[in-house]
């Protein structure tokens, strides 16, 4: 099983080109092979004709010279497939192939009757025959026939090679043009984000590929239809609990202080917190934001954390690359401002690098609290996914602080990945192409 997964290649293109080519080679041999019987079959018809013709004319011409002449003239009569001997030749044996009987029975019509043949099959060499017989002195004649085949010509094997080649080319470049829109497809699967505005696929080409390519994006417009529509519930549904939730707050602080006062402002003014999340959630996957404009990455990463530490909170910065920076600064700050709240709340303290590798920076904000579980760092970067313990609500946490900012780090063309740090604590990295 091993082995057939091994010589059977994984991808659809190899295997396509394999079919292809090994369906064309074989074609192509039996081709050959054809090509060389009928040229066979042809140059042995040929050759007893001539035999017949040749064998009667030269037997004749031998017969009626003089004995002592007949050794001059035997370089004249004698042919690449046989020659003539004078004397009584090698002996043989009567059994014959069927070509050796063809061959004896030509020799047997060309000598007319006039000299009787015996015809033998000379040992250790099965295509090699000698006929016999006696001319009218008396004198023995022996025909040495070894019949072959004419010889290939030398540039046969270049041509072949030559066609080999071409039938190579070919399949690679119809399986690449089978393949070429496939490949697309894929990719664009890949790359699909109903949040961003991308090109859709081209729709030309044959038949089956334009009716695939006009249904993967009308896919693609539904799905960001449907997203959008989400997105817009959201929206409106928290921008109208605001008004409703300002009274609740208005009429709360109004009545007597007592206990349950205080437990329905903190719920009201929790309840804000979400919607405003939500809503802030809602504009970042709708696409509003702001122009890109260049800044001064070092200048603006300590702008901010100066701000944290007025206000008394452990936020410092390990490495600052700075240098210049095209992007959205207010969503930077933004996704900045609520990673290093997120560190804050979990583990206390907050420490910033930006360094920059070839034509990325990549900004990381590190804590040292509990962390997050390796198989839940995907998830906690949707909406409204909360973790156990002390990454629960009950912190004050409503599920949409990484899932803002994992949207602005793709609304800006940036990246947003959670991993565990060595010793405790969690690393948020953000990637972002300069």
């Amino acid at each position: 099983m091993t082995i057939r997964r091994w010589l059977w290649p994984r991808s659809l293109g190899s295997r396509l080109f394999l079919i292809l080519l090994g369906g064309l080679i074989v074609a192509h041999l039996l081709s050959f092979a054809l090509l060389f019987s009928e040229r066979y079959l042809s140059a042995r018809q040929v050759m007893l004709g001539t035999l017949e013709t040749d064998v009667a004319t030269s037997v004749a011409i031998l017969d009626r010279l003089p004995a002592a002449e007949r050794p001059q003239w035997l370089p004249r009569v004698n042919r690449g497939n046989y020659q003539y001997i004078l004397g009584p030749g090698l002996p043989g044996t009567p059994e014959m192939t069927q070509r050796g009987r063809d061959i004896a029975q030509r020799i047997m019509d060309a000598s007319g009757g006039r000299f009787p043949v015996s015809v033998e099959e000379i040992p250790g060499d099965g295509k090699r025959l000698q006929a016999h017989l006696t001319l009218s002195d008396g004198s023995p004649l022996t025909i040495d026939v070894h019949p072959r085949m004419t010889p290939v010509a030398q540039w046969l094997p270049y041509t072949f090679v030559l066609q080999l080649l071409l039938l190579v080319l070919c399949c690679w470049f119809a399986v690449r043009l089978a393949i070429r829109p496939l490949v697309a497809l894929a990719h664009a699967a890949e790359s699909l984000d109903p949040n961003t505005k991308s090109t859709p696929l081209d729709e030309s080409g044959p038949t089956e590929l334009a009716h695939a390519a006009r249904a993967f994006n009308a896919m693609r417009e539904r799905i960001a239809r449907f997203v959008e529509e989400r997105v817009q519930i959201l929206a409106a549904i928290s921008h109208d609990l605001q008004t409703p939730i300002t009274r609740m707050k208005l009429r709360a602080e109004m009545a007597e202080d007592s206990e349950e006062k205080r437990k329905m402002v903190s719920d009201l003014a929790e309840i804000q917190t979400l919607v405003q999340e939500g809503l802030a959630y809602a504009r970042t996957t709708s696409g509003e934001g702001e122009k890109t404009s260049r800044i001064d990455l070092g200048a603006f990463v300590e702008s901010l954390v100066y701000d944290y530490q007025d206000t008394g909170k452990a936020v410092s910065i390990v490495q600052n690359a700075g240098g210049a920076l095209t992007t959205r600064p207010h969503a930077l700050r933004r996704m900045l401002t609520n990673l290093v709240d997120n560190a804050l709340k979990f583990g206390g303290a907050a420490e910033l690098t930006v360094r920059r590798e070839a034509d990325t920076v990549v900004i990381e904000v590190l804590d040292r609290g509990p962390g997050i579980p390796e198989d839940k760092l995907e998830a906690v970067l949707q909406p409204f996914v909360r973790l156990e313990g002390s990454r629960s609500r009950d912190t004050g946490g409503s599920g949409l602080g990484l899932a803002i900012a994992h949207q602005l780090a793709l609304a800006v063309g940036g990246s947003l990945k959670l991993k565990n740090r060595e010793g405790g604590g969690l690393a948020a990295e953000i990637r972002l192409v300069q």
